[in-house]
């Protein structure tokens, strides 16, 4: 049904008022309900309920939407958008959507607007809130995604493993985005276009079928004026891997660029520099030798990094800054420069002129306040600062992707992630992608043993799931080699594969998988097709289409797998789009495989 159903009525939310917003094809129906002085939204997916009556609410000053009139309804609008993603997954994104708009006044003279949209399996909708008058004002948020029983969700907070547990037995809260399985959906919860709010995270509602937003950290929001809140946003799909389809959500949810010459924004892979020049003149050569495009200097470079006597501004005698810049500008190769909150905080209008001065491509933004609406709204005015000022970002820690990386492109990558740092295990790697990464890009922090290092505190899994975890695993800036120093890969035939492949895609395809067992992900660069597979704890086979490859061509495909003793093999076989590729993975295992155009049938 679309459209709006209503008796007029004054007075507070009327007795019987519905509106309901369908999807483009049918598939999805937002039903909101204004019933009993509550609002309300029940979302449903192919004829089926995903969730319950769910609260719609928000307090200002500590009136809620109880006390609100309905002003007026925007019937919902059918909109189509598309919009290149040239350091994206693929080629460009398309957003089909019906959009309709609820106005409401409530008795303190706050007016409210809820925006929704329903595309087909996914639905979105944030508040407005505005003011007449210019004092600050108080928001506290009421949202509930309630479902007809207890679903299992995976929970987890900022770096931290995932725990499967049903609502009934939650007693802690969760980050968002959150997957979650409820009456054999499989459903995504998560937030888009965070600018200025404060983080928000899930605990339990009123009872073990109900998750609640809550503000861990900021009891309110403050706002003079107007503020609009977030996006919430809510995924359905009939398997694990059909939630592939929400990952580019918070892309096209997010305000698009100002419009400008962007082209500067380079993409890439780096090393990790010891924080000496001989180390950073090293890496320069190890980036050249293997198709890299950046190296880091990390924590350290000017000093004790929390420690506000440490300047960002001064260089350590060690490392010799211009000597290394100038090396990498002569090869093509970028330095990126790791700043901690501290020294942003004090003096980031000042370091960013002078690393422009000294030739610096990208910052890597450390330790800094995802977490609270002014560490939030900080970081907004700070990514556009270092876009304006023409370089790539990075930012790690606790921060977490909402789809800004569409308005601020230089933003390529962030933590906000259990990486190889925090030695996360096969169930860990194979839950990621199902989970965390359909937010947005991660920064991973690889590592990859060599002659000298088996990192065996960090991998818990095979060398070749590692490869693939690269192609599995999306962010336009991967940091491949986080440990290892670069004259200590002598391992040239088992790292080949991150000399081809790339950090950004033409085309993506996710094949097969399911949450904490498997996963298998094809991408397209040019002609040439990579393919990702990887196990969780256990033996994980299937059996792959390849009807993603060009049709009526022959593809020498080279397949890097684990061999005996911890050591990665390569062999060679021809293939083409009618073929079935078995895969049959050992517990922890991976395989990794460049798809190359061969002859022509």
């Amino acid at each position: 049904m679309l459209g709006l159903i209503f008796f007029l009525q004054q007075g507070q939310l009327a007795a019987q008022k519905v509106y309901a917003v369908t999807s483009p094809e049918g598939t999805t129906v937002l039903t909101l309900r204004a019933e009993g002085g509550k609002l309300s939204y029940q979302l449903s997916f192919k004829r089926r309920e995903i969730t319950d009556r769910s609260v719609l609410d928000i307090t200002v000053d500590g009136t809620s939407l109880s006390t609100a009139k309905v002003t007026g309804y925007d019937k919902p609008v059918l909109h189509h958008e598309s919009f290149a993603s040239p350091i994206g997954e693929q080629d460009s994104l398309h957003s089909n959507y019906r959009q309709a708009k609820l106005y409401l006044k409530t008795n303190n003279g706050s007016q409210v607007r809820l925006d929704v949209r329903v595309m087909d399996s996914c639905v979105a909708f944030r508040y407005a809130v505005s003011v007449t008058d210019t004092a600050l004002h108080r928001l506290r948020e009421l949202t509930t995604f309630s479902f007809p029983s207890s679903p299992l969700i995976y929970q987890y907070n900022q770096e931290s493993v995932f725990t499967p547990m049903r609502v009934d037995t939650f007693s802690t809260i969760t980050d968002l985005p959150v997957t979650l399985l409820t009456n054999g959906s499989y459903c995504q919860l998560g937030e888009a276009a965070n600018l200025n709010y404060t983080k928000a995270e899930l605990a339990r509602g009123v009872n073990g079928s109900t998750l609640a937003v809550a503000f861990p950290r900021d009891t309110v929001v403050l706002f003079r004026k107007m503020i609009e809140t977030p996006w919430r946003t809510l995924s359905v799909a009939s398997s694990p891997i059909a939630l592939a389809h929400c990952r580019t959500l918070n892309l096209k949810l997010a305000e698009p660029p100002v419009p400008g010459d962007l082209s500067w924004i380079r993409p890439g892979k780096l090393i990790r520099a010891q924080l000496n020049t001989r180390s950073g003149l090293d890496c320069i050569d190890f980036a050249v030798k293997h198709h890299f495009q950046y190296i880091m200097f990390d924590a350290g470079w000017y000093g004790a990094e929390f420690r506000s006597s440490s300047d960002p501004c001064q260089v350590i005698p060690a490392i010799d800054m211009p000597k290394v810049i100038v090396y990498g500008k002569e090869r093509n190769i970028g330095v990126i420069l790791y700043v901690n909150y501290v020294g942003l905080k004090s003096k980031l209008d000042t370091i960013l002129p002078l690393y422009k001065q000294w030739g610096v491509a990208g910052l890597k933004f450390g330790f800094v306040d995802g977490l609270t609406q002014a560490g939030l709204s900080w970081l907004s005015q700070a990514i556009q600062k270092v876009q304006q000022y023409g370089f790539v970002l990075d930012i790690h820690d606790n921060y977490k992707p909402t789809g800004l990386s569409r308005t601020y492109p230089a933003l390529l990558t962030q933590e906000g992630i259990r990486g190889d740092e925090n030695s996360p295990d096969a169930f860990h790697n194979t839950t990621l992608p199902f989970t965390r990464f359909l937010a947005g890009a991660a920064d991973f922090t690889y590592c990859f043993p060599n002659a000298k290092n088996s990192f065996s505190k960090n991998i818990k899994v095979s060398k070749a799931q590692q490869l693939a975890l690269s192609v599995i695993y999306y962010s336009p800036l991967q940091a491949i080699f986080w440990y290892g120093q670069p004259n200590d890969y002598t391992n040239d035939e088992e790292i080949a594969f991150y000399d081809y492949v790339p950090t950004t895609w033409n085309e993506s395809h996710y094949l097969a998988g399911d949450i904490g067992k498997g996963i298998a992900v094809a991408r397209r660069k040019g002609d040439t097709w990579y393919l990702g597979c990887a196990a969780g704890p256990e033996d994980w086979e299937t059996m792959l289409d390849l009807s993603f490859l060009r049709r009526g061509s022959t593809y020498i495909a080279t397949i890097y797998e684990d061999g005996d003793n911890q050591s990665v093999n390569k062999r060679t076989v021809k293939l083409t789009g009618s073929d079935k590729l078995p895969v049959k993975l050992s517990a922890k295992g991976g395989q990794a495989i460049i798809f190359r155009p061969g002859t022509h049938e």
